[in-house]
């Protein structure tokens, strides 16, 4: 004999004591990741349990309750159990809690229950599915803003103590050397494939949009934690770039790097910025990337990416004091502290001269092998060869800014 609403309710009341208990031991039985739980998180699952039986027994005896189901089942769980329990493991505690209650309902004579726990079921689902979408959504957009403001850090050199907290706070799995990328912001950014791009070369990265530069922060990842990350990215989309995998072992350089992200960047230039020892000192990689975006446009075709320091003498045309620094402290502090003095002097003469070999042997008064020999060692000692046009016009600017920077001497009256 069917009983009526009111005595259904009652029923329910009177069993729900032995229905969250009934649910506990299914969780304890059926489910490792409750089971291995610290105490206090399995109470709080277990007030879970409970409180959506009784919202089950509430919405039975007024359907027009559903709107506040979220509100009732989950405001019993503290905000830490949240982001300790997952989606999936939500779902499964929903599915262990109506099967205890189903169970119950099949051994009494009371069948028309069954429809409204499928009912409650799927409207817990869906209420479970919406309360951790809106914890993601949140998460989304205050991992932007933290990304944001420690990309602005970086690139304002105004790092303090609490960077290293906020970049941990990130997901950030680089370690060791990092180096940043500047350029112009696409039409349509994709930040994912830029992600999926660097996870898929061993490598992290942070990116900043501030209005038509977009800017990414580089570094070398930790192999296992790419390779985690790699294998919870969704399949590749058909409008995306095939994307080659890192060969086991090897370490991609950041110019190779840059190069895979290219393709993410809007049209104009990319400048790579030299290579730091780690992320806090990123501002120094970031400003020799801004000031080589800023002076690029300079350069007929500039290869796309183009490193920083390869853009030293427009860089300290534009006013850039590091590249002014970086030009002495390489070229020509090295030749006037070597010990042979005449390398300093032959390159001056032989710039001077148009690059003649000729000429800079007559005025020097020495063979033009001499100078041929001498143009040799330059190059072996600094990197750049003085017979290149583009290395050439380095040098000279070099050799100009040192010559700026170094002290008057003021002779004195005897």
């Amino acid at each position: 004999m069917a009983r009526s609403k009111a005595e259904t309710l009652a029923w329910l009341r009177q069993i729900a004591g032995e229905l969250a208990t009934a649910t506990l031991k299914r969780l304890e039985d059926t489910l490792p990741w409750y089971r291995e739980m610290p105490p206090g998180r399995r109470s709080s699952v277990g007030l879970v349990a409970q409180a959506g039986i009784r919202s089950f027994i509430s919405w039975y005896e007024d359907p027009a309750s559903t709107p506040w189901i979220a509100a009732d089942v989950f405001g019993a769980a503290p905000r830490e159990l949240l982001r300790s329990v997952s989606l999936q493991q939500t779902l499964q505690l929903i599915r262990a809690t109506v099967e205890v209650v189903e169970e119950r309902i099949s051994s009494s004579t009371d069948q028309g229950l069954r429809e409204p726990i499928l009912l409650y079921s799927r409207e817990i689902a869906f209420a479970a599915a919406d309360v951790y979408a809106r914890a993601a959504e949140a998460r989304g957009l205050w991992d932007a803003r933290l990304e944001a403001l420690v990309v602005d850090s970086i690139l304002s050199g105004e790092a303090d103590d609490a960077l290293p907290s906020r970049i941990a706070a990130l997901g950030w799995h680089g370690h060791g050397e990092v180096s940043v990328v500047v350029g112009t912001t696409p039409r349509l950014l994709d930040v994912d494939q830029l992600r999926r791009t660097a996870r898929h070369l061993a490598s992290d990265v942070l990116i900043g949009v501030q209005g038509a530069r977009l800017v990414l922060v580089i570094g070398r990842s930790d192999e296992a934690a790419a390779a985690v990350a790699r294998a919870e990215d969704p399949p590749p989309r058909p409008e995306d770039p095939p994307m080659e995998e890192l060969p086991p072992g090897s370490q991609p350089s950041f110019l190779d790097i840059a190069t895979s992200l290219e393709s993410g960047f809007g049209p104009g230039p990319v400048v790579l910025g030299p290579t730091v020892p780690d992320l806090v000192a990123a501002s120094r990689s970031a400003r020799a990337a801004l000031a080589g975006f800023a002076a690029a446009r300079a350069v007929r075709s500039a290869p796309r990416p183009v490193a920083a320091d390869d853009l030293l003498p427009e860089r300290a045309l534009a006013g850039d004091p590091l590249a002014r620094t970086t030009l002495v402290t390489r070229i020509h502090a090295p030749l006037r502290e070597h010990h042979s003095p005449e390398l300093l002097a032959t390159l001056w003469a032989y710039l001077d001269n148009g690059r003649s070999l000729e000429g800079t042997a007559r005025e020097l008064y020495v063979h033009p092998n001499t100078v041929r020999y001498r143009l040799k060692r330059i190059t072996e000692l600094l990197g750049w060869d003085p017979t290149s046009p583009r290395d050439a016009f380095v040098l000279h600017a070099a050799l100009i800014v040192g010559a700026i920077s170094e002290p008057v001497q003021v002779r004195r009256r005897r």
